[in-house]
């Protein structure tokens, strides 16, 4: 049976625990799996790309087939040089399908042997995303229920010293 990688692209700004709990399934699937952490060139993140990687590392520790790398550009090239044959992406609602279904159409014009693998998080999880995240701690909301402890805690002190 060959050896399959595959990736999982995104900002991750920050990672959630619907982004780790797609991760958990991810390293099941697959042999070995490159989290993707994005330049977030189209996005102006909260973190910088070195903390969200650092989230994404610690965050991912406990898999040894898991490793992080960034990316900038199209995500098509990162995967292709990689020779990754599937891209992961994570699916929480029916809002969310028909962006990534025309997104897999797009992705397998541009790397037609990649395939692209839909997952969807726990359902605790599914209504989870790094926007509400960001928006919930700087109006001073809690967000231990969505993010790992270190993360919570990285976006306290971030929000406090803006």
């Amino acid at each position: 049976m060959p050896h399959v990688l595959a990736v999982y692209p995104g900002t991750f700004d920050p990672i959630t625990l619907g982004h780790e709990d797609v991760v958990q399934r991810a390293a099941l699937l697959f042999d070995e799996l490159i989290v993707a952490v994005a330049a977030g060139h189209h996005k102006k993140t909260l973190f910088s790309l070195d903390e969200r990687i650092e989230m994404v590392r610690h965050a991912v520790r406990g898999y040894p087939q898991v490793r992080v790398e960034s990316f900038s550009g199209l995500m098509r090239d990162f995967i292709v040089a990689r020779g990754a044959k599937a891209m992961v992406r994570g699916l929480r609602a029916v809002t969310d399908f028909d962006y990534e279904f025309q997104l897999a159409g797009m992705n397998r014009h541009l790397m037609p042997e990649v395939e692209t693998v839909f997952l969807t998080p726990s359902d605790k999880f599914q209504f989870i995303s790094s926007t509400f995240v960001r928006e919930i701690a700087s109006l001073g909301g809690k967000v231990d229920k969505f993010v790992s402890p270190e993360v919570q805690e990285r976006l306290r002190v971030r929000l406090q010293n803006q």
